[in-house]
């Protein structure tokens, strides 16, 4: 088993709050608000995200995850 780069690690764990946060409106911890994931995740993407989009962030975070993991193997 290989082990994840922090990079992937810190896009997934971005991933998870941000689908959390849009199902359930619970934050994974109080430094994870809203516009900070969103910011977060296009500091990762590339994309700017307005407030709300956070499904379409989650599932470019996915997308970029996967991207990175086919080019390391």
């Amino acid at each position: 088993m290989s082990a994840i780069d922090p990079r992937t690690y810190q896009a997934l764990a971005i991933r998870h709050a941000l689908r959390l946060y849009a199902a359930t409106g619970i934050k994974a911890n109080s430094s994870y608000t809203p516009s900070n994931m969103l910011r977060a995740a296009g500091k990762i993407t590339g994309n700017k995200y307005p407030r709300g989009h956070y499904a379409e962030a989650a599932a470019d975070l996915l997308a970029w995850c996967e991207a990175r993991t086919a080019a390391a193997e």
